[in-house]
């Protein structure tokens, strides 16, 4: 008896989510698709019915971060946001102790950009479309601004930038300090001020 559509594309949704934490965890070349499927809990053969590579399966992994906000809230009993509130709650998630604790909710842009220039066109493409789509978050919050979109673009680089290097070291307090420092100057391009990072103590 054959699958129906929603079992294979719950199947499919299965295994992009188990390749997203598994390419945030390790990159792109240190994970096979036999540990891609056993992560899923699924046998390798079937990883062929849903993709026609391992580069195919990286780009959906990637293209699943719409928006890089892992923690997106759900708006559908509420109206959302203005569009300067809501990329401010992108700066804040994107930046936060939570995020940054949680290897499996990282961004792709600052996850695995070492490995998107080894990994084929498809991938590539997907990256772009993420970087467009965080950009055009806060290019909303900035129409009319004359350099909007330049700005928008900087507060892009400052997120992805903060988090590249607070992964790369190993000093607690210089982590943060670069996550807090990079989210001031993104709340000031965006006119927002630059309130503390965190509670935390």
């Amino acid at each position: 008896m054959p699958y129906s559509n929603e079992h294979k594309a719950q199947t499919r949704e299965r295994i992009v989510h188990a390749a997203r934490r598994l390419f945030n965890r390790h990159g792109f070349e240190q994970v096979s698709i036999d540990r891609v499927m056993l992560e899923a809990g699924l046998t390798r053969g079937g990883f062929y019915h849903h993709f026609g590579s391992k580069d195919e399966l990286y780009a959906e992994a990637v293209a699943s971060f719409s928006s890089c906000n892992p923690f997106k809230p759900d708006f559908s009993n509420s109206p959302p946001p203005e569009p300067a509130q809501l990329a401010r709650m992108l700066i804040d998630v994107y930046l936060s102790d939570e995020v940054f604790d949680n290897p499996d909710h990282h961004c792709p842009l600052y996850a695995l950009p070492g490995d998107v220039a080894r990994a084929g066109l498809s991938p590539q493409k997907a990256y772009t479309q993420l970087i467009r789509n965080l950009t055009a978050v806060y290019a909303a919050a900035l129409a009319g601004v004359p350099d909007g979109e330049q700005r928008a673009q900087a507060i892009v680089s400052l997120c992805v930038g903060g988090m590249v290097l607070a992964r790369t070291t190993d000093d607690a307090g210089l982590r943060r300090s670069l996550r807090g420092a990079a989210r001031a100057q993104a709340l000031i391009l965006l006119g927002a001020g630059a309130p503390e990072l965190s509670r935390r103590p």
